[in-house]
């Protein structure tokens, strides 16, 4: 009976070994982990060109979609408002160069996935300004490894700001 325990114990055992998620980052995850902490770097210092630099010059998308409850609330004002707003890179980087206030994007529960070509980063979210929450939602990232390294090719995130007070 105890080697039949003991079987079904280290059978499990190795199983969870095999399908852990928590194993060492090789060196794509590694980069784009840096890619991120630019990124981050980025915003807190209005670097407008250091975050340009960071996505695929050409093509791409960039989409903003409100909350269920946000999106209630705005359409209610608004009645014209639309849930889902089309931007670009180069929009938000002259907003990070521009803004008065200090500015921060607090990243938690970041995934990579990645076979080496292209990946995707999904994560939590807080936008600060002024050192107050302004917006927090999910944010996902498509990357390309272009020559010149990781960079992004696309971005979409939800937006809550009612959460954020």
């Amino acid at each position: 009976m105890n080697k039949q325990l003991l079987s079904v114990l280290f059978a499990g055992l190795a199983g969870l070994a095999l399908n852990s998620p928590a194993r060492a980052a090789g060196p794509d995850e590694a980069q784009i982990e840096q890619l991120i902490e630019r990124f981050k770097t980025a915003i807190v210092a209005h670097d407008q060109k250091g975050l340009e630099a960071l996505f695929v010059d050409q093509g791409g998308s960039w989409f903003e979609v409100l909350g269920e409850d946000a999106f209630r609330q705005i359409k209610a004002r608004k009645p014209d408002l639309s849930r889902v707003h089309p931007d670009n890179y180069r929009h938000f980087a002259s907003f990070v160069a521009g803004a008065k206030q200090p500015i921060e994007e607090k990243f938690e529960n970041v995934r990579i996935h990645t076979d080496g070509a292209v990946a995707a980063v999904y994560f939590d979210f807080v936008f600060l300004v002024d050192g107050k929450r302004n917006n927090v939602g999910s944010e996902t990232w498509q990357l390309v490894h272009t020559n010149d390294g990781w960079k992004i090719s696309a971005m979409a995130y939800s937006s809550y700001p009612d959460r954020a007070r």
